[in-house]
């Protein structure tokens, strides 16, 4: 992948940085690592394409410290504060007495930094949130700071909304959040800009949330004698041997689709992978819808309208047919419901959510051992979609005064210094998405880095103290990580490198995260994907800004359509011609424009 911009301090020199940068964001599927370099050097051209004018910094990152003039942990001598709009998710509950505005979160700001966080507005996570962040956008009432996605951010700053933080950053990003924005390829400055001015902060996530395994119940595969899935076949045989034999009685789905909020797949603009989502379906047929996709002769298509993807299609479409999908996908409130539940045989997503997104499945029912694998295609070979580095942005309105700017800054810098002992100490029964403006911050290897490290300590190869690195390292919460996992993980027979919900204790507070590593990383960090597919494009070509929406929401209702049977395989092939009549052969043109 190419090599982009590497240091804070290169944002004041990078002027001639287009508006169109090509990358990434929105919502999906969100998480709470690397690809080796061989498998970098192989993607490098499907790998995210800038514009001719970005400049590259020629010096390391390493120098920025010293340039850093502020403290990036300074308590204000008098309150500051600082109006958000939040985020609301109705699934996760405060504990007695705490609200959005008031939280172990916002305590812990106010009595250590003197920052006072006030929630303006909230909606539900979504397609609530959404809407009310592109009001903000469109009547010009931001609050000071928000959460929300790339075309969010792109609109705003195009509407010179934003906040510049171009010589603020350099100043007050601390210096963990500075190793993680530089992290990978650095590119994560570059997605924070807009005109040669950094007009956001950005989340950087961890490669494995852009890669989507099967998670299975395999107290129900031993109660009924199956090997774990490794193809589609294994997965369509086990589907049907739980709809036949029912372990949860006849509220038992096989396998969990997409609720009202997600789709069946994210889109290049989207991050992540989409909750209870079908990608790695898609991908063992060698397609990539929502994605730009390079072939081998550099022309570029749109992953959707391939003929690998009409056969995912139909493949998909036969399963509901058959009832292997849960017949109310697309129109749930909340997938995780029915997983939570104990009633969800099989369900695709990423490392998080098995530990993250499903911890009351397990207090529901201690024997609900899910475990993660990898979807591989007929030949044996296991294909994915990557996605690129940066997840999440937060922006901030132009008009703030520079004591605000720093307050978003240093609430940015604490999360990532401090989410352990927030989520532990002082947060254990708040969910870290309830946190004032947070960005998700991880170097793209944190998964697999952790996941090998905790097998280390726990087969007694290594202590904990050996991986005591001190504040400012990339890998935040390495160290806590491997100081509690051996008081979270019981009875586990050194050397085995097997692991079970039997083996966890669900109480602990840092079971979530733990059991995401453990159970949700293993496979990406015991394996490494024959093809790793990234969008030759992660941002919007001109042509899109009029057209695409329309091209999206036709695209959602074709796939969801054509899954539930209320369509035939027909209308796939009637959905490419008027895409392609509609704007998007026009908007391949652009695309392949930037990809050359």
């Amino acid at each position: 992948m190419k090599k982009y911009v590497q240091k804070a301090t290169a944002l004041l020199t990078a002027v001639t940085m287009a508006a169109s940068l090509t990358a990434c964001g929105g919502d999906a599927a969100q998480a709470p690592a690397d690809t080796p370099a061989t498998d970098a050097a192989s993607n490098e051209e499907s790998a995210t394409q800038t514009d001719a004018g970005t400049e590259e910094a020629s010096t390391s990152s390493g120098d920025t410290a010293s340039e850093t003039t502020g403290d990036p942990f300074m308590k204000f001598a008098e309150p500051v504060e600082i109006h958000i709009g939040q985020q609301a998710y109705p699934t996760l509950k405060f504990p007695d007495g705490d609200t959005n505005e008031d939280n172990v979160y916002t305590r812990y700001l106010m009595d250590n930094f003197n920052i006072q966080v006030v929630v303006d507005w909230s909606a539900a996570t979504g397609n609530d949130y959404t809407q009310k962040v592109n009001l903000c956008i469109a009547s010009n009432t931001l609050p000071d700071g928000m959460q929300c996605g790339r075309k969010e951010m792109l609109a705003a700053a195009k509407s010179d909304l934003l906040y510049d933080f171009t010589e603020l950053f350099p100043q007050y990003a601390s210096p963990q959040v500075r190793a993680i924005m530089d992290s990978g390829d650095g590119s994560a400055y570059e997605y924070s800009m807009y005109n040669g001015k950094q007009v956001c902060t950005v989340g950087v996530d961890v490669a494995a949330s852009g890669e989507s395994m099967v998670n299975v119940r395999q107290d129900w595969l031993d109660e009924l004698g199956l090997d774990a899935p490794e193809t589609l076949d294994d997965i369509e045989e086990i589907a049907r041997a739980f709809k036949e034999n029912k372990p949860a009685g006849d509220a038992t789905i096989p396998i969990a689709g997409p609720d009202k909020n997600n789709t069946c797949y994210t889109n290049f603009l989207q991050a992540g992978v989409s909750s209870c989502g079908f990608e790695p379906v898609f991908a063992a047929y060698d397609a990539y819808p929502g994605y730009w996709v390079k072939g081998d002769d550099g022309q570029v298509v749109y992953g959707t309208n391939t003929e690998n993807s009409r056969k995912a299609f139909e493949r998909l479409a036969s399963w509901y047919k058959e009832g292997l999908i849960d017949p109310e996908m697309g129109v749930r409130d909340q997938a995780d419901e029915q997983i939570n539940a104990g009633n969800v045989g099989m369900y695709f997503c990423a490392w998080w959510k098995i530990g993250y997104g499903i911890t009351d499945a397990y207090r529901n029912d201690p024997t609900a051992n899910w475990q993660s694998y990898v979807v591989k295609s007929e030949d044996g070979k296991w294909n994915t979609r990557e996605q690129c580095p940066v997840a999440s942005y937060c922006i901030f309105n132009k008009n703030i005064s520079e004591d605000v700017a720093k307050a978003g800054l240093i609430i940015n810098n604490v999360w990532v210094r401090d989410e352990n002992k927030l989520t532990t100490e002082y947060g254990a029964n708040t969910s870290i998405y309830w946190y004032p403006l947070r960005n998700s911050m991880g170097a793209l290897d944190e998964c697999e880095v952790t996941y090998d490290a905790l097998m280390q300590v726990l087969n007694g190869e290594k202590t904990a103290e050996d991986f005591n690195r001190g504040t400012d390292d990339a890998y935040k919460l390495l160290y806590n990580d491997c100081v509690t996992v051996t008081d979270c993980v019981k009875d586990y027979t050194a050397g085995s490198n097997e692991l079970g919900i039997e083996n966890f204790d669900v109480n602990n507070t840092n079971f979530p995260r733990l059991y995401s590593i453990l159970a949700g990383v293993k496979p990406s960090a015991l394996n490494r994907p024959d093809k790793s597919v990234y969008s030759a494009c992660y941002s919007q070509t001109e042509s899109m800004e009029a057209k695409w929406a329309n091209l999206e929401t036709a695209e959602k209702e074709m796939a969801l359509r054509i899954i539930t049977g209320k369509d035939d395989i027909s209308a796939f092939d009637a959905f490419v011609e008027k895409w392609n009549n509609e704007g998007g052969s026009e908007i391949t043109a652009e695309v392949q424009a930037q990809a050359e």
